[in-house]
């Protein structure tokens, strides 16, 4: 759990407007930012966490609906608040349906928004709360969420448990979807250090502009915008693990900066002078071969070696063929809900997903069953609940770049779930929600997404 600032963005093109709502919020302990229009919203929300954001509906350049769209999209945990003139209030109804949270009509009482804010940030501390909870919970788990009894899988869970106490950087390799992230955790619980931070750091989706910033933090007044001092993912892990996710996404210039605060137990925040001690264990994982990428010139040679002085190797699932009906009816326990029948899966379905060969691994097994519970209508899933490309296997899966290359891919039985949920609930967004065990405003971006929102 990493302690910061909630932080709210103003966005409205009248600059008294800003000014005021400014002032409003003087006394509150909130990161406050602004912007003048959308496209400079945009900005900001692409090179900084923003926790809530207040948005006026009509602004020129980028409106107020188009702005709300492009968050929920690439930062859909952000809660969204619109700001609506006197009758604009058809346009926030269908900005609560694209996910918006909830919108204020102008003029508003200072007092008004004080509390309804006040709200928004009770439930961002509740919500970190809970995240802060479930990572304690986490570290007590021994190997209960690494489902198999598989030769390969035992071996693995045996490696760990000898390689957890030690203190050595431990580099997991592995198909995306194996489950690399889970043998990280449980790394952690097996090490001295599990009463402490468990840092996951995803170098695939943090943005090359602001990785530095993410990692190593910043000084009050480092950079415009920077009104408060942070300590980056390094300093939050002290006296912990920290665990970077799909470490040959790392830029090569991190790279250095990175192998440097390793080799020196420190970190400068960008903008000081200074630099902090920190005591982390290094746990990375990959899906690339790391030494063909050194050869390549694609990832530093001294960092690798410096990652990998153990390594581990997750298994493919179509190599743990014993371990699919354990995992199978993990997750049908897992997913199902009030809204569905589903309780077992029939012998014949199970004989398909075994022959299967699993390119998108146990992350695509989870589709599978997530679709197959939202599209039988009985007691079972079977054969006919389960993919074409499943049961048929006529389709030949290819890779390139380490993608699936499908017509039969994730998004499209994805999009098929959706459908059939919208069938089974006869088209009650909310109820088709709970069956996907996905978000309401989740749901609504999916249905955008796959175009289906002329389904009747």
């Amino acid at each position: 759990m990493i302690d910061k600032k909630f932080t709210l963005l103003i966005v409205d093109d009248e600059e008294s407007v800003v000014s005021s709502l400014k002032r409003t919020f003087i006394d509150e302990d909130y990161d406050i930012k602004s912007a003048s229009n959308g496209m400079e919203a945009l900005k900001i929300v692409k090179s900084m966490r923003i926790d809530a954001a207040l948005v006026d509906l009509k602004m020129p350049l980028m409106n107020g609906m188009e702005l709300l769209d492009n968050i929920m999209e690439s930062h859909p945990n952000t809660m969204v608040v619109m700001l609506t003139g006197h009758g604009g209030i058809s346009d926030a109804v269908k900005a609560i349906k694209k996910g918006a949270m909830d919108f204020i009509e102008k003029p508003f009482s200072v007092e008004g928004l004080l509390v309804r804010v006040k709200q928004i940030y009770k439930i961002w501390s509740l919500k970190n709360e809970n995240i802060r909870l479930r990572e304690k919970t986490d570290t007590n788990f021994e190997f209960d969420r690494l489902i198999g009894n598989s030769t390969s899988v035992l071996k693995l869970k045996e490696l760990i448990s000898k390689v957890g106490p030690t203190d050595t950087s431990i580099l997991i390799q592995g198909e995306t979807g194996t489950g690399k992230e889970l043998v990280a955790r449980a790394i952690h619980h097996h090490s001295i250090r599990n009463t402490n931070n468990f840092v996951p750091v995803d170098c695939a989706s943090i943005n090359e502009s602001v990785f530095e910033n993410e990692l190593f933090g910043h000084i009050k007044g480092a950079f415009t915008g920077a009104i408060s001092s942070t300590d980056g993912l390094i300093r939050s892990a002290d006296k912990g693990t920290l665990f970077f996710d799909e470490i040959g996404e790392l830029p090569l210039t991190t790279q250095a900066k990175l192998l440097r605060s390793i080799q020196e137990r420190e970190v400068r925040p960008v903008g000081s002078s200074k630099s902090y001690s920190v005591d982390v264990r290094i746990v990375a994982a990959t899906n690339r071969d790391l030494k063909k990428e050194v050869e390549k010139k694609r990832f530093r040679e001294d960092l690798y070696y410096r990652l990998n002085v153990l390594l581990l190797e997750v298994p493919p699932l179509s190599e743990r063929i014993s371990d699919i009906s354990l995992l199978s009816n993990y997750f049908l326990d897992r997913l199902k809900t009030g809204f569905t029948k589903v309780s077992e899966i029939s012998e014949e379905a199970m004989q398909y997903l075994e022959r299967y060969n699993w390119p998108g691994n146990i992350r695509e097994l989870e589709n599978i069953i997530r679709r197959g519970i939202a599209v039988s209508s009985q007691k079972m899933i079977y054969p006919e609940d389960l993919p074409e490309h499943v049961t048929g296997n006529e389709e030949k899966n290819s890779y390139e770049d380490g993608e699936i290359v499908s017509e039969h891919s994730l998004a499209s039985y994805e999009k098929e779930a959706i459908q059939k949920a919208l069938e089974i609930c006869k088209n009650n967004r909310r109820k088709a929600s709970v069956l996907l065990r996905i978000g309401e405003a989740t749901l609504y971006r999916k249905i955008k997404k796959y175009d289906l929102d002329s389904l009747k």
